[in-house]
C-alpha cells in the first residue's frame, strides 16, 4: 500500500483517470476509489486525511489505557474526496499480549473494510446476520451504534460491522480474543470534529495491519 495509489479491494495497481475514463481503474475490480499511500502516524497525517474525508474518521477517544494511534489510510482522490478511511490503534490486549484495532468507515461498495476483514467484498452481506440481536454496541459520535460479528473471517481476527451515519463501520481486531475490547462500549470520535485535544494524540510506530490486507 505504499508509494502510489492502489486498489482498496485487492491492493493491485490502479490506472489514473484519462481520456477514456473519469475514474481510477483496477484491472480486476474496474472503477475504484484509489487507496492513497500510507504515511507514518502523526497529528499532521490525521489532519490531511480528515480534511479530505467525506466519511467519518473514527478513533476510540479517549484511547484505552496504554493504547497508541498507529496509522491512518484513506481511499479517494482530491476531486471526489475520501470515500473510506481506516484508523489503526495498538495496545495491551484484554487478555494479555498486544492487541490491534483497525476502524474503517466507508461508503457502500468501496471494499476497504472487507479487505481488512479478510473476506470477499465489497460489503459484509449475509455474513452479518442483522436478523439477530447485535453482538455489541459502540458509542459513535454520541450515538449508540449496534455492531454484529461478521462470520467466515480468518481465525486470527475478530470482525464486527454495522452502520453509523448511514455508512459502513467496521471494527477489525487482532488477535481474535482481543475482540473483547468491543464489549466495553467503546467510545468513538469522528476526528473531523476533533479540536485542540488532537494535539495530545499519542502516536506509536506504524502498524503493519494498516499497510497490508489479508493476502499481502
Amino acid at each position: 500500500m505504499r508509494g502510489e495509489p492502489s486498489c482498496p479491494k485487492c491492493g493491485g495497481r490502479v490506472r489514473a483517470p484519462g481520456l477514456f475514463s473519469d475514474f481510477w481503474q483496477c484491472s480486476v475490480h474496474g472503477p475504484v476509489h484509489p487507496l492513497q499511500p500510507v504515511v507514518p502516524p502523526s497529528v499532521e497525517a490525521v489532519g490531511v486525511v480528515a480534511k479530505r474525508a467525506k466519511v467519518p474518521v473514527w478513533m476510540p477517544w479517549p484511547l484505552p489505557v496504554g493504547w497508541l494511534f498507529t496509522g491512518i489510510a484513506s481511499a479517494g482522490d482530491d476531486r471526489n474526496g475520501g470515500r473510506a478511511t481506516a484508523v489503526a490503534c495498538s495496545g495491551p490486549g484484554p487478555l494479555g499480549g498486544m492487541g490491534e484495532l483497525v476502524l474503517v468507515a466507508e461508503e457502500l461498495g468501496v471494499g476497504l473494510g472487507a479487505r481488512y476483514a479478510g473476506i470477499p467484498g465489497p460489503d459484509p452481506g449475509s455474513r452479518m446476520n442483522v436478523g439477530k440481536p447485535p453482538h455489541t454496541k459502540v458509542l459513535a459520535a454520541g450515538r449508540p451504534t449496534p455492531l454484529w460479528l461478521v462470520e467466515g473471517t480468518p481465525s486470527d481476527r475478530a470482525v464486527f460491522a454495522g452502520e453509523a451515519r448511514g455508512l459502513w463501520l467496521w471494527a477489525v481486531v487482532w488477535p481474535e480474543q482481543s475482540g473483547m475490547l468491543l464489549y466495553d462500549e467503546l467510545v468513538l470520535t469522528d476526528l473531523r470534529e476533533a479540536g485542540a485535544e488532537l494535539d495530545l494524540l499519542p502516536c506509536g510506530a506504524l502498524s503493519p495491519r494498516i499497510l497490508s490486507g489479508p493476502d499481502d
